[in-house]
């Protein structure tokens, strides 16, 4: 008897416990729905407390605001993220709730680095793509121009880095970085010359012959002046040029 008393005392508490609970989170419930909760305000900012250039907080608010469901308790913030990362010019939006009716949204905004192929996407600095007007993102001067095989993307824009450091003894900079469908580099520089670099063969293949052509080009520029329009450095021993009228190979079969 004692045991059934014992038995009908501990299913009576968990009884008790489960209403408790039951209310507490009606209780919590009711609460989180209070007017005093609703989402009045969406604090946008720079990451790094930095400024922006080319998202418009205005802008961005309303494009986002649609797909914001719920409450400070209830609003998902992983969709309210997802919504403002589809915003043109935002790469990153990282939300945080401010007590009690706020979001904060900061956001990282795409760097452009260069158009990417023919079909109008823009290409950051982190070998992102991305779409945006292209006025805007020329502010600051012409943009470089990058190609590529699908998915090869951040492999063209960490070559790049490469072609920068590697004819920098020649004061010249690359404007244009082409990796064809067969994996064959060409760099265009902004003095107007096209290096034909082939594939690489190796890790050194690349860096081997522009090495060759900083070593070769003083002397090709005192002979030719401004005439050079492309250099082939695809021959193992060589190269081949073009100039203004002049075609002319110097070393063994190219690769």
């Amino acid at each position: 008897m004692w045991q059934d008393i014992k038995m009908l005392n501990a299913i009576s508490g968990t009884l008790l416990g489960l209403a408790a609970l039951a209310l507490l989170a009606s209780g919590v419930w009711w609460l989180a729905q209070r007017p005093m909760f609703t989402l009045k305000t969406i604090r946008i900012e720079g990451a790094g407390q930095s400024e922006l250039r080319r998202v418009n907080p205005l802008i961005v608010r309303a494009s986002a605001l649609p797909r914001i469901k719920g409450n400070f308790f209830t609003a998902n913030l992983d969709t309210v993220r997802s919504a403002f990362e589809s915003v043109p010019w935002v790469r990153k939006a990282a939300v945080q709730r401010e007590w009690p009716n706020t979001l904060i949204v900061t956001i990282e905004e795409h760097q452009p680095l260069a158009t990417w192929d023919d079909d109008g996407r823009l290409l950051s600095v982190y070998g992102d793509l991305f779409t945006a007007n292209l006025d805007e993102a020329e502010e600051d001067g012409e943009l470089l121009r990058l190609s590529g095989p699908k998915g090869s993307e951040k492999d063209v824009t960490a070559r790049l880095a490469d072609f920068r450091a590697w004819f920098a003894p020649l004061k010249l900079n690359p404007v244009e970085v082409d990796l064809s469908s067969r994996y064959a580099w060409t760099v265009k520089l902004d003095n107007g010359m096209t290096v034909e670099l082939g594939r690489e063969q190796d890790k050194s293949t690349l860096k081997d012959r522009v090495e060759r052509l900083v070593q070769i080009y003083p002397q090709l520029l005192s002979r030719l002046q401004n005439r050079i329009e492309s250099v082939d450095m695809r021959y193992p021993n060589g190269l081949a040029l073009k100039a203004s009228g002049l075609s002319t190979g110097l070393g063994s079969k190219k690769k």
